[in-house]
């Protein structure tokens, strides 16, 4: 009995002494898991610093592309088309082939009034070897009517009879010009069996094939267009017109504006067009249904690259904006139409800043209030920060300079 009472106080004893132990590890663990928390490096962050420096406001309008002249082609006969001389989409000169009506009927008809004329022309030489006869009656009779050698009825006869021979002689002269005209009439018509090009450009899609039957009610055979170079027609709004007139109140000052005006063709693949193109003219009257002013550009295509329909936008540099505030895209964010910026001080603390935003120029935005030149302000790593964070601040690398340097 005495063994039982000596080993009971022996086990209550190892088991306070197992809970201190374990009572201890976990105070110890959650001591240095507080102070592990509380020794977290600042948040590596990439800044960039807010730049002033005059900056161009560009303009971007979406265009449409279209030829610098562009001609239809159509039937002026009717007839059967016999041949095609061209490849569709191949550049043309003035006058090439493009297609041959079936000319038979035309050289036909052709050949039927150079005849026709030939007998006109017959008949007016006939009619004036009669006229001749006849005034030779008259020239006869007249001095023996004087003497009454002869008759007065006989020199009234000659008189009627040279007086009918002149008139058949009009007559013949009237039917051979009647007979010309056909003849040219003819000509004409076999000249518009061959459907030629009007203007060196880049020929379209055959619009009716050999074979088939074209009136000139038929519509368009082909079109073929200028291209090079090409025109870019882009819309502006009213207010963007009347600025751009005002800033340049006088007709010469405009011109000189117009003429200097540099623009730029954004691709349908969001690429630049290597060649710049020039102002060419606004049209007449601003759109009543969307307020709107419809412009036009030329753009050099000397390897026709550019085609009629194509689409585009077309940019330029409508002003430039004195000591503008820059700031990378990355670093404005938009929360509830509001913007807002990290910024950091000279203390590496983070306070965010409400700001008021401009036009966008590349990958940087205008700044109009809010920040002062020399701030900085995090440009990666927003997501990251809090106000009075402390923060790692690390130049800001733009993402394009990286991909340059790869």
């Amino acid at each position: 009995m005495g063994m039982v009472f000596i080993k009971k106080p022996e086990r209550r004893f190892a088991k306070c002494a197992h809970a201190l132990v374990i009572a201890l590890v976990v105070s110890s663990t959650i001591g240095c898991g507080e102070k592990s928390s509380g020794s977290l490096p600042p948040a590596s962050v990439e800044v960039a610093q807010v730049e002033q420096r005059d900056v161009p406001i560009y303009g971007e309008w979406i265009g449409t592309l279209d030829g610098f002249v562009n001609a239809d082609v159509r039937a002026q006969v009717t007839g059967y088309l016999l041949r095609q001389g061209y490849q569709e989409g191949s550049f043309v000169k003035k006058g090439q082939l493009l297609f041959e009506i079936d000319p038979r009927p035309f050289q036909a008809a052709l050949d039927q009034a150079e005849g026709q004329l030939a007998q006109a022309t017959a008949n007016l030489a006939n009619a004036k070897a009669v006229q001749g006869r006849t005034q030779l009656d008259v020239e006869r009779y007249t001095p023996l009517a004087k003497e009454q050698a002869a008759s007065q009825q006989d020199l009234d006869n000659a008189v009627q009879n040279n007086l009918a021979a002149e008139a058949t002689v009009a007559t013949a002269e009237a039917a051979i010009k009647t007979d010309a005209a056909a003849v040219e009439t003819a000509k004409i018509n076999l000249d518009f069996t061959r459907l030629i090009a009007p203007i060196d450009g880049i020929a379209g899609q055959a619009q009716l094939q050999v074979g088939a039957l074209v009136t000139p009610s038929s519509g368009v055979v082909t079109s073929v267009s200028t291209v090079d170079p090409i025109k870019a027609y882009f819309t502006v709004s009213e207010s963007e017109y009347l600025d751009w007139n005002k800033r340049f109140p006088t007709e010469t000052s405009r011109d000189v504006a117009d003429k200097n005006l540099r623009l730029q063709l954004i691709l349908a693949d969001g690429s630049t067009y290597a060649r710049e193109g020039t102002f060419y003219f606004a049209d007449r009257q601003v759109n009543i249904g969307t307020g709107a002013i419809r412009l036009a550009a030329l753009f050099p295509n000397p390897g026709n690259i550019l085609r009629p329909g194509g689409y585009g936008r077309v940019r330029t540099a409508v002003r430039i904006q004195k000591d503008a505030l820059l700031v990378p895209q990355r670093a404005v964010t938009e929360l509830q139409g509001a913007y807002q910026v990290a910024v950091v001080d000279h203390e590496n603390k983070v306070s965010i800043q409400t700001v008021s935003v401009g036009d966008r120029v590349g990958s940087d935005w205008i700044i109009t209030e809010g920040l002062k030149p020399g701030d900085r302000v995090v440009a990666e790593g927003v997501q990251k920060v809090r106000p009075g964070a402390q923060v790692n601040p690390k130049p800001y690398v733009p993402a394009s300079t990286t991909a340059e340097a790869r």
